[in-house]
Order: C-alpha cells, then structure tokens, then sequence
C-alpha cells in the first residue's frame, strides 16, 4: 500500500461491519449482537410464599388438604393446578372436580418449585386470594381473633386451623408484620384458609376501638393480665387479641382492649407457644359462651 493510499484511509476511518464500528473481514462470523443491559436478564425471583391474601401475585397452595378444599370453595379462583398421577387418581377416585385441567408431573417436578423440605402430597396449586371482609361485616355474635404482629406462618396458620375448628367469624392481622395467605402458611392451617376470613387492617388499634364501639368485648392475652381469662365473665360478640411469643402485646394494643387477661399454667413451664396459647384461649371463651353445646 503506497503512503498515498494509507493517508487516504486514515482520512475515511476504518470499514464498518453491519454490527459494530470495528473492522469486519469478508466471510467473518462475529455472532449475534449483544442484548442490552437490561434485556436477557434474569427477573428477580419470587419467594414461592410471594403473592398472598391481598398480593398481586398468585397465592400457592400444596397439598391434599389446602387443595381440595380450595377446590370445593366457589369462592377461590383456580389459575393452574398441578398433579402427580397418584395424586390424580386419588382425586378421581374421590369424585373431586378439578374445575380446570391439571397439568400432569412427576413429583420432582414439584419438589424443585416448594423446595425438598415441603409435603406437597403430589399437589400444587396456583389460585387466586380471596376477598377478605371489612369490620363492619362481623356477626355481632360469637368469637373472633385478632393476632398483633405474628409473623411466623407455621404459628399463624395453626392459628387458623384451631379457628376453624371453633367456628371463629374471622381472624384479624395487620397489613404488614404478618406472613401471607400462601405456601407454608396454608399447608400448616391445613385448608382453614377456605373456612376463616382473614381482615387484614392497616392500624391494629384503630380496628380494636370501631371493634368496642360496635358492642365487642376484646380481651388481650398477657403474662403481666390482671386476672386469669377463667375468671373473667366472657360476653359475646368476643374478639380474643394474641401478641407475638417474646414481645407479646404491643402497649397501644394493650391499651386498647377492654379486658387483658392471663393464661395461668399449673406447671413448672408458665408460657405457652402462640398457637397453643389461642387453642386453650378459644376453648374457654367457647365454654363460656356456650357454644361448645
């Protein structure tokens, strides 16, 4: 190449490709463009506990119990069902409808979705949450819950299941500091999700005053109560008001219920865990309002 024709090159630049501003040689494969930053990237995961009571997402159910009894709710929308043949069979041989094609799979398929720990039975489910009710729907009659802050989901949907086995109206939580309507939580309420409404209330202490003005009596549990629940006259419509194991009542909820009351044990162990603690609670008030006859 004469000095000339280098001069002239130089002036022009270099040749540029279809693709980039390099050189580019006849027949040279470079491959495809590069994506930008943004694109190809991989979402954020979701928990599969994500999207609960009042998310956006999906909630997730597993399980025999949760699922079929979200399938026999009219209420619950079902979005996608997935089953391991055996589990299919067995829904088959239970005339339980489906209500929508499930999606056949072996159970590794699931177990990569829950993770290994989780019995999902060879069932997993995505629907829709429910609608909870508002404060103002309450029957003015029997027992509701109302759990300040508890956030574990084991405790909580064992809550649930001890609430559905004494005909609770409704289980009160509080919009943030409690766990979502989902996953562990359903499995260990073992269906109650489609028998207890939950509320879920932005301030807790503003619900339990409209609760007192609307004619409830709400009784807080407490170590430091004045007097042990036995001994307090119970009165329907009664919203019983649990705290979280360690901290347990906040002070404005405290503050708030009419009555705070004590578990007393016999025992050389005087607390109980939260679930525990709201069977026993939800077995005296019952007794006390009669409705266990």
């Amino acid at each position: 190449m004469s000095d000339k024709d280098r001069k002239q090159r130089f002036q022009r630049g270099p040749q540029k490709g279809r693709d980039s501003g390099r050189d580019q040689g006849p027949g040279q494969d470079r491959g495809p463009a590069r994506p930008p930053r943004d694109q190809g990237r991989r979402p954020p995961r979701r928990g599969r506990d994500s999207g609960g009571q009042g998310g956006d997402g999906p909630a997730i159910l597993y399980g025999w119990h949760p699922v079929t009894l979200a399938l026999a709710n009219p209420n619950r929308t079902i979005r996608k069902l997935w089953l391991t043949e055996n589990a299919a069979r067995r829904l088959a041989d239970e005339n339980i409808d489906t209500r929508v094609t499930p999606e056949l799979v072996r159970p590794d398929v699931i177990d990569r979705r829950l993770g290994p720990d989780a019995v999902h039975q060879g069932m997993l489910a995505e629907v829709e949450p429910l609608e909870g009710l508002d404060l103002s729907e309450l029957p003015q009659d029997g027992m509701v819950l109302v759990l300040d802050q508890i956030t574990d989901p084991h405790n909580v949907g064992a809550i649930l299941r001890s609430a559905a086995a004494f005909k609770v109206n409704a289980v009160i939580t509080t919009n943030r500091h409690s766990p979502e309507a989902t996953g562990v939580l359903a499995k260990s309420a073992s269906g109650a999700l489609e028998l207890v409404p939950i509320i879920a209330v932005p301030n807790l202490a503003r619900a339990l005053n409209e609760l007192n003005e609307s004619g409830f009596m709400t009784v807080g549990l407490d170590s430091e109560g004045a007097e042990n629940i036995s001994a307090v006259p119970l009165s329907a419509p009664l919203a019983l008001v649990l705290g979280a194991e360690g901290q347990g009542l906040r002070r404005l909820t405290r503050e708030t219920c009419s009555v705070v009351a004590r578990l007393d044990m016999p025992g050389e162990i005087k607390s109980l865990n939260v679930s525990n603690a709201a069977v026993l609670a939800l077995y005296i008030g019952a007794s006390k309002l009669g409705l266990m006859n």
